[in-house]
């Protein structure tokens, strides 16, 4: 029993606890997560402080948005996009375990990743209040809460990141920000809003409903919005949707979306219990009797708030004309994704979503206070202007800027440096070396890793696909849409194509050959030559001849404009790096099938042509007799590790009955360590709630292999492996002159492929 002695009635403290750390990290969102297991993994001892008791911020059970970035819903012409590295490892996991898209199993798998790290120390519930300074431009610690075990803890770093969203250490260390929108004059872009628009994202509620079986009546609180005709969209309403499906359930973008939080969270709250009021007791739904309110949001999703200054600001043009940056560390690809101040209640749509042609480099610059000295920025708080923040905004961006800072910190202790010296003190290169290592992708960049022992390496495969043929198998598909079927091709004259349709009834045909104008992009938007072809009754066999040449590598789009009267031959099999696309309508990102937008707002007029999500977006039946050798063994080595103008990996032929690549060396070599990348498929978005996903590893992915030394000893093996990126790290050194890695095709209609072996 503990019996307190004071008596007297004095005073007293709580507990205090001193810890020290190379970095503290603010914030337990994804872009926390993924900073502090990136620096974690790089030796850093990381503090991350989180005030919420889950991980995972807006992604969490707590406000249940889905994880969204470069990808898009499939709904651009970002091809292969996702995001790599540890976001990669975490979406990856969750559609393994949780293709339901439970928030509640993603708060579970969150904490069970950075558990799993030793040199991380996770205070969950503990809220930073304050900051210490050592001088001007220097934090020396900062102060931090946990109201569950009444501890107050001084938590101090040489460095520190502030992943939390509104900004909370940077704001208290004095480093620069801004809140609002810039004007069109300050940095010439031309989709600044107007005053009148806002210019402020504001936050969102969100809930869940679920059929009892049985009728469910609902008694609104005395709270909850009674006019539901106050919400413009009010008929948009009904049954079925729930969740952030119901994004545009917004407000607070006239107010301060910090210090206004609480009086925001309320209005979001009426307007929540009004909605469900109106969907439970209007008469309008019948169909939802036996619907009872399951959960609602009691922390709001926020959008906007504090934006900080570092040494560059990310501006519109930045994105839309796809800018190089000597520094870049990650890339976004979300749309200029703005919304009206007014939300909820404005007249005007819920979203002013604009897209670029492809992916744009994030530049490090972005990533640190131009001011205070010791400040990591990451999140959402990065250095970028109200319109591009309209991009980098979102989870899975914001998340893989992070890793980047993650991995910055690592450098900064190791060299004994300030975040800006690893520009000014040339860490840049090193930098974007070890982030390429681990699968941060660079748009424009591979890997040059003189470490790698297979650089020095003979290769050798038992085969490489030849892509002469997607074989056809009585699996016809009516061409009710315009699709393109992406095919890589080298420089050089474009050599015919064939392939087959049937009708019913005489018509035409209208196919063309287009190609991006940019490399790298996969945006068709140039055409090549065009041409129109004669159908009869019957089966047709189509040899399309096109007098164009491959200026440089990359894809063409042999594009097929629709006709229901037609059907095409298809294939079962898929590819690594192999896609048909099509031109089709995604309303959820503001895809209508092409973007036209106003002439004055800086944005480009142009198609889209997205993928279909499995099982649909099967690949044309089609024979190209002169296909180019785009599969073979040395891709492991060439530094890029998802497809980009190329495929990028290894494919073996699917006749192989025991796909094996074999590395070998003159002299024997001692290995301690090997990478493997596989094709998890960077091109699937795998939001993490609500999509309820049909596959929970990607088709592409190899699943078994082993990998032997010269002297046919199994030093590795692997069962049922659905990851990116397989570290292995033995637990003795390796004495070889050849490394063996014997796999297993995924499936008979896809063949084993890998993006890169690299051996330490």
């Amino acid at each position: 029993m503990k019996v307190d002695k004071n008596s007297t009635g004095s005073k007293r403290s709580f507990v205090n606890r001193e810890i020290q750390a190379d970095l503290i990290v603010t914030g337990g969102g994804l872009s926390g997560v993924c900073c502090a297991i990136t620096a974690a993994r790089q030796g850093c001892k990381v503090v991350l402080v989180q005030d919420r008791p889950v991980l995972g911020g807006n992604c969490s059970s707590e406000v249940r948005l889905w994880v969204l970035g470069a990808t898009s819903h499939m709904g651009n012409n970002n091809r292969w996009a996702r995001e790599g590295g540890v976001i990669d490892e975490i979406l990856v996991e969750n559609t393994y375990r949780n293709p339901e898209g439970n928030a509640v199993i993603l708060d579970m798998l969150l904490l069970d990743k950075v558990s799993q790290e030793p040199n991380i120390t996770l205070l969950l519930n503990t809220a930073v209040y304050d900051v210490v300074k050592k001088d001007e431009k220097t934090i020396q610690s900062v102060k931090a809460f946990c109201s569950q075990n009444q501890t107050e803890y001084n938590l101090s770093a040489p460095l520190f990141c502030d992943a939390s969203g509104d900004g909370v250490v940077g704001f208290l260390s004095g480093a620069a920000f801004r809140m609002g929108a810039e004007s069109t004059e300050e940095f010439g872009e031309k989709f600044a809003p107007t005053e009148e628009y806002g210019e402020l994202l504001g936050h969102t509620l969100y809930f869940y409903s679920k059929d009892t079986g049985r009728p469910v009546n609902f008694i609104p609180p005395a709270f909850a919005l009674e006019d539901i005709t106050k919400i413009p969209r009010f008929k948009s309403f009904n049954a079925q949707e729930f969740g952030c499906k119901l994004w545009w359930i917004e407000y607070g973008g006239r107010l301060d979306t910090v210090h206004d939080t609480e009086q925001i969270k309320w209005e979001l709250w009426k307007v929540v219990y009004g909605v469900w009021n109106y969907i439970k007791n209007s008469g309008n739904f019948p169909e939802a009797a036996n619907l009872t309110l399951e959960w609602v949001g009691t922390i709001p999703g926020k959008r906007e708030s504090r934006r900080f200054e570092g040494d560059y600001m990310l501006v519109q043009q930045d994105i839309v004309e796809q800018r190089t940056h000597e520094d870049a560390v990650a890339f976004g690809g979300w749309s200029i994704d703005l919304h009206p101040a007014d939300g909820v209640f404005s007249e005007k749509p819920g979203c002013n979503q604009w897209h670029a042609k492809g992916i744009y480099q994030i530049p490090y610059r972005t990533l640190y206070s131009k001011n205070i000295s010791n400040l990591f920025l990451a999140g959402r708080v990065i250095s970028a202007s109200h319109v591009a923040f309209g991009s980098t905004r979102v989870m899975a961006t914001a998340a893989y800027v992070s890793q980047a800072v993650g991995m910055a910190a690592a450098i900064c202790k190791e060299e004994q440096v300030l975040p800006a010296d690893i520009i000014k003190k040339n860490h840049i290169a090193a930098l974007q070396e070890r982030l390429l290592k681990t699968g941060q992708y660079i748009p424009g960049m591979a890997l040059t890793d003189k470490k790698d022992k297979v650089q020095s390496a003979t290769i050798k495969a038992s085969s490489e696909l030849l892509l002469q043929e997607l074989p056809e198998g009585n699996f016809l598909k009516r061409l009710n849409l315009s699709l393109a079927q992406m095919v890589p091709l080298q420089a050089g004259k474009i050599e015919p194509f064939v392939i087959h349709a049937e009708s019913e009834t005489e018509t035409t045909l209208q196919v063309e050959l287009r190609i991006s104008s940019k490399t790298g992009n996969h945006t068709p938007d140039i055409t090549l030559a065009a041409q129109e072809v004669s159908i009869h009754p019957g089966r047709n066999c189509i040899q399309l001849a096109f007098d164009a040449v491959m200026e440089e590598p990359g894809y063409a789009f042999l594009t097929i404009i629709k006709n229901p009267l037609v059907q095409l031959h298809h294939t079962q099999k898929r590819v690594t790096g192999i896609l048909s696309v099509f031109n089709t309508i995604n309303k959820a990102v503001s895809n209508y099938g092409k973007q036209t937008p106003p002439e004055h707002i800086g944005m480009d007029a142009f198609e889209f042509w997205c993928p279909q999500r499995r099982p649909e977006g099967h690949n044309i039946a089609f024979k190209y007799p002169c296909s180019p050798e785009i599969f073979k063994a040395d891709n492991i080595r060439n530094g890029i590790d998802r497809p980009t103008s190329q495929p990028n990996a290894w494919v073996a032929d699917w006749k192989d009955a025991a796909p094996k690549l074999t590395i070998e060396w003159k002299e024997p070599q001692s290995i301690n360590h090997i990478d493997l990348f596989f094709d998890a498929d960077y091109d699937h978005p795998m939001e993490s709630v609500l999509m309820h996903h049909p596959e929970t590893n990607m088709p592409f992915c190899v699943r078994n292999y082993q990998v032997k030394d010269t002297a046919g000893n199994v030093i590795a093996m692997k069962k049922d492996n659905y990851h990116t990126h397989n570290a292995i790290s033995l637990e003795q050194p390796v004495l070889t002159d050849k490394l063996i890695i014997e796999l297993e095709h995924p499936s008979s209609d896809v063949p084993a492929a890998v993006f890169a072996v690299r051996c330490y």
